[in-house]
């Protein structure tokens, strides 16, 4: 089957032919997320940085995604967003030909804040406010979580293969004996190259995209107190996310395990595989359980296995572990989406989605830091701990305050 034809399957029905270009691009930067997220800590390992050094590289990256990602969903309605997916993904190709350019300290750091290196499994980025606005006025209401769990699930589908890609640099020093070092710069010049195909697709978009002046993004007006409190609630989920991105949770694997990049690479594989699964069950549960429920009851297991897998003595039982997270992990993801574009108006959603993703990623901007430097301490895994502990505590409140707050679809339902 084509490529074009597949995503044209996996489109909801009457979606608008916008969608199927932004889930193309959406599965092109999940690849090259997929794979960045585990070769990072590694190439900056091997350039001779601590894990201190390394977490701090980290933050750098989400302190900037979020920081661009604000100002993006506040100039929005300034611009076409067609204008600005093209300039992200400029940037995108930027950030990979850049890396490669220099291995010392603080260029790196400048760059990993003013590119788009994602070292987390989901997607922290520049282009989610103005993808997320695209595909909310590409379907009815009544496909609206479909839609997102479609673009969540081509995300992780596509990162495990990313993941499993990781492990190419290695079977090219083995194989064809290239320095390892020059291996995994190519994979950064690929990324790059992802970029540049992304800004080609972008090309295609119609003028038409643009919502109807009746709905034409505005500031946040009279959804602003919600919009703040959710925004808040995922910032305390991002800074526990954090504490266990990709990048140090692979670095954590490494030291504690000895494990190496090939089997990283196969682990992060199946991880995406069983996130990839439970984000396609998002909308069905959501449709008997509700958004806010499905968000609440989904995750709460979830961290629970996480907490459990520091106390693994072997690799084996933490990996069915990782596992059983992965499986219910990202089943909120869609519904999260949908939940924040659902309880705005039309005109706001680019601002909704900017206010809600910048504090998870600055949020999660703090946390990678802090883990670097327990990882420095220990290799038991607190991290890991802190990381489910907080997910649960933004659970609970997230039921607490929003288990009332039904959006359309379901107060008509009711």
């Amino acid at each position: 089957m084509p490529a074009s034809a597949l995503f044209r399957f996996l489109l909801p029905p009457r979606a608008q032919p916008a969608a199927r270009l932004v889930l193309i691009v959406r599965g092109l930067r999940a690849f090259g997320d997929g794979y960045v997220s585990l070769l990072l800590p590694f190439y900056l390992t091997l350039l001779g940085f601590s894990a201190l050094e390394v977490g701090v590289l980290v933050t750098s990256t989400l302190l900037g995604s979020g920081l661009m990602t604000l100002a993006i969903g506040y100039i929005a309605h300034r611009y076409q967003s067609r204008s600005l997916l093209l300039a992200a993904s400029l940037l995108m190709a930027a950030t990979g030909c850049a890396f490669v350019l220099t291995t010392d300290f603080w260029p790196l750091l400048v760059i990993a804040a003013a590119g788009t290196l994602n070292p987390s499994s989901g997607d922290v980025s520049v282009f989610l406010p103005i993808e997320h606005t695209l595909l909310s006025h590409s379907v009815a209401p009544q496909s609206r979580t479909a839609l997102f769990a479609r673009y969540s699930l081509i995300g992780a589908l596509v990162a495990a293969f990313g993941a499993q890609a990781a492990g190419l640099p290695a079977l090219a020093e083995q194989w064809f004996a290239i320095d390892l070092k020059t291996a995994l710069k190519a994979m950064f010049v690929l990324y790059g190259a992802i970029g540049l195909a992304s800004f080609i697709i972008y090309r295609r978009l119609s003028p038409r995209i643009e919502v109807e002046p009746t709905h034409a993004p505005v500031p946040l007006g009279k959804s602003k107190k919600t919009v703040y409190q959710l925004a808040a609630l995922f910032g305390l989920d991002a800074f526990a996310g954090g504490f266990c991105v990709q990048s140090l949770l692979a670095l954590w694997l490494y030291d504690r395990f000895d494990l190496s990049l090939t089997a990283a690479g196969t682990i992060f594989f199946w991880v995406g595989i069983l996130a990839a699964a439970s984000q396609l069950a998002s909308p069905w549960v959501a449709a008997r359980i509700g958004l806010i429920n499905t968000m609440v009851f989904t995750h709460l297991p979830a961290n629970v296995f996480l907490i459990l897998v520091p106390f693994m003595p072997t690799l084996a039982l933490a990996i069915v572990f990782l596992f059983l997270r992965a499986a219910l992990s990202s089943m909120d993801v869609p519904a999260r989406t949908s939940y924040v574009m659902a309880v705005v108006s039309p005109g706001e959603r680019p601002a909704a989605a900017s206010v809600t993703a910048v504090p998870r990623s600055l949020a999660a901007a703090l946390s990678p830091a802090l883990a670097g430097y327990l990882l420095t301490l220990s290799v038991f895994g607190w991290p890991l701990i802190i990381c489910g502990t907080l997910k649960i505590v933004y659970d609970l409140t997230l039921l607490k305050m929003f288990n009332h707050v039904k959006p359309p679809e379901e107060r008509e339902a009711a």
